[in-house]
C-alpha cells in the first residue's frame, strides 16, 4: 500500500466539481487517514504488520468511522487525521470477519462531515465512481465499476458479490467508493489484477456498503455480529492450476494441530469433493459453528490423507482492544 505523503494523481484523473452533482469537497473531507499500532506479539502482526496506515469514512454525526477491518485488528492505538490536519485518538470498536468491515469511534471531536450511505444495487458494470483516499482531491481517483461478482480470499473469506473498480487506487485500504449520487457504495479492501476486455489491468476490490446495515446495531452493541462464529481452520488455501493448495498454516491453529502441511491438496470436505475456494469455505461453514469437527481429505505426495480438524473461532486468537 502506498505511503501517505506529498503525491497526487494527474489532474485529468482527479474528479472536479464541474463533473459531479453533489458536494465533492464534503465527500473528500469525510475520508480520514487511519493509523493503527499493533503489538509485535499480536497474532496478525507477522502478516499485516505492526504499523498500519489506511483510510476510514465518517458515516455518522458522532464521527463514527467505517474502515476495512484488517487495519484495526488487534490495534492497541488508533489515530484519525482529517484533511484539515486535526488528529484524534480512536477506539477500535468492532470488526466483522464475515464482511471485513471495521468501526472506529473517535475519542474526541472529529471535525469532518459524514458521507451518506448508498447501495451497490444502484450501480452496474461500466458506471463511473470515485475512489477517495485521505488527502483531498489530489488523492481521489475517477474510476469505473468493472464487475460485481463473487470474491473468495485465502484467509477463509467469501463475499457473494464484491465490487470491483479500475484503475487501481494505491491507497486502497479503507478508501471510499462513491457513486454518481455522492453516496458511499463500498469500502476499499484489496488491489487486484484481472483480465478485462482482453487485457490485464489492476483495480480494487471493495466490500459493498449494503452488507453493513444488517450488522450495524450488533457491531455498535457487541463489537461483533450477534451470530454464531463460523468454523475457522487456520489454513491459507489458494487455487493453482485447477487445484486447491495449502499455501500456509496459522501457528497453533486447527490445521496445524491436525497435522495439515503446506503444499497439501484439499480434495474433499466431509466426503464431498471441493472444486474452488468459495466452494471449500462454504462446505466447511455448512457443517456447523466454530468448534465443529471438520473432516478433510488431502492429497500429499500422491497419497490420500484423512484429517479431522477441530475448528475454532478465529476471534479467540486475536488480542482484544483496551480502552486506556
Amino acid at each position: 500500500m502506498a505511503e501517505q505523503g506529498n503525491w497526487a494523481f494527474p489532474e485529468a484523473a482527479q474528479p472536479n466539481t464541474a463533473e459531479v452533482r453533489f458536494d465533492l469537497d464534503a465527500a473528500l473531507d469525510a475520508v480520514v487517514m487511519l493509523r493503527a499500532e499493533v503489538p509485535e506479539d499480536a497474532f496478525t502482526a507477522s502478516i499485516l504488520g505492526t504499523e498500519r496506515i489506511g483510510n476510514g469514512v465518517v458515516i455518522r454525526e458522532d464521527g463514527l468511522v467505517l474502515t476495512i477491518g484488517y487495519l484495526i485488528t488487534e490495534a492497541r492505538a488508533v489515530w484519525l487525521t482529517t484533511n484539515s490536519g486535526a488528529a484524534v485518538a480512536g477506539y477500535p470498536l468492532a470488526y466483522d470477519q464475515v464482511t471485513g468491515f471495521g468501526l472506529v469511534q473517535p475519542l474526541g471531536r472529529l471535525d469532518a462531515p459524514l458521507l451518506q450511505r448508498g447501495s451497490t444495487a444502484s450501480c452496474a458494470a461500466g458506471d463511473d465512481v470515485i475512489v477517495i483516499g485521505h488527502g483531498g482531491r489530489a488523492h481521489a481517483l475517477k474510476a469505473k465499476v468493472i464487475a460485481k461478482r463473487e470474491f473468495a480470499g485465502y484467509w477463509e473469506y467469501v463475499l457473494d458479490e464484491a465490487l470491483f473498480t479500475a484503475p487501481a487506487h494505491p491507497q486502497w485500504g479503507g478508501a471510499a467508493v462513491v457513486g454518481s449520487d455522492g453516496r458511499l457504495l463500498g469500502i476499499g479492501s484489496l488491489v487486484i489484477e484481472e483480465n478485462h476486455d482482453g487485457r490485464k489491468i489492476q483495480g480494487n476490490m471493495a466490500v459493498p456498503i449494503d452488507l453493513l446495515e444488517p450488522l450495524l446495531e450488533d457491531l455498535l452493541r457487541f463489537g461483533r455480529a450477534n451470530r454464531p462464529p463460523r468454523p475457522w481452520l487456520g489454513m491459507y488455501t489458494m487455487e493453482a492450476n485447477g487445484q486447491l493448495v495449502v499455501a500456509g498454516i496459522a501457528d497453533n491453529g486447527p490445521a496445524a494441530r491436525a497435522g495439515v502441511r503446506q503444499r497439501d491438496l484439499v480434495l474433499e470436505v466431509a466426503g464431498s469433493r471441493v472444486t474452488a475456494l468459495a466452494d471449500l469455505f462454504r462446505k466447511v461453514w455448512s457443517l456447523g459453528p466454530a468448534g465443529t469437527e471438520i473432516p478433510l481429505t488431502l492429497g500429499r505426495d500422491g497419497d490420500l490423507v484423512r484429517a479431522r480438524l477441530r475448528s475454532a473461532d478465529r476471534n479467540d486468537f486475536l488480542r482484544k482492544p483496551q480502552l486506556h
